[in-house]
């Protein structure tokens, strides 16, 4: 079954985007007409997921204002010290009331197939704690750095650690099963701790995107993806 709620990560500083997120959040920065988050909320719409959440830390007040005509978005604010994506989900999970959840980073943006639906087409939780949706580092990206994991010929993830292998980065979707996220005391912890756990009882599984992908952590990163997009999108 797919999960049935959304968590939308839009709680990070953006210190890549150096003086474009002095004043802005990075989630409202602009990719052609329409902002990241907005562009993250339109993937949750189209793919018909009915509880949407959205965690808030820094410049919350802007994400706020932001949606301030979207009651149906609900919103995970974080105090005081920002908990990183392992603890901004479990900080939202009484607002998700599901189990599992899908979560996106808004900083990326995507061509083709819409990510979420793919990864509810291979969810399988007999078989899986988390499905990370996965790209091959090819150029155009604006990725720095080697891949994240080594995926087996069934889709199951292990740490990328520099061999010949064939190495697939994060993209920022996934699904995820919520009950290790319980089992962790810390407030403030990053999900690669959950990850971890999943990829030592072979549950951490994976599946490529069959379209194209950006990171917008950098402001380079805006012009590769309105390029990505062409001109007919943004």
């Amino acid at each position: 079954m797919s999960p049935e709620a959304i968590m939308i990560f839009a709680a990070g500083f953006g210190t890549r985007m150096g003086a474009l997120t002095r004043t802005l959040p990075k989630p409202l920065i602009k990719v052609g007409e329409a902002s990241l988050l907005d562009r993250a909320l339109g993937l949750a719409a189209d793919a018909k997921i009915g509880r949407v959440v959205v965690n808030t830390h820094y410049l919350a007040e802007k994400i706020v204002q932001h949606l301030a005509d979207r009651p149906d978005i609900l919103l995970s604010h974080e105090q005081g010290e920002a908990l990183e994506t392992g603890g901004g989900l479990k900080r939202a999970l009484g607002l998700l009331q599901s189990d599992p959840v899908f979560t996106l980073n808004p900083d990326v943006v995507w061509s083709g197939p819409n990510p979420l639906l793919e990864l509810a087409a291979s969810w399988q939780p007999e078989n899986m704690d988390a499905l990370l949706m996965l790209v091959p580092q090819t150029p155009g990206q604006n990725h720095a750095g080697q891949g994240d994991f080594s995926m087996d010929h069934v889709g199951r993830l292990t740490r990328f650690r520099g061999q010949k292998e064939a190495s697939y980065i994060f993209t920022g979707a996934q699904i995820i099963g919520t009950g290790l996220l319980a089992q962790v005391a810390d407030e403030r912890f990053s999900l690669n701790l959950v990850w971890d756990q999943m990829i030592a009882c072979g549950r951490l599984f994976g599946v490529v995107h069959a379209g194209g992908w950006v990171d917008v952590g950098t402001p380079a990163g805006i012009a590769a993806a309105e390029a990505m997009l062409g001109a007919r999108d943004v």
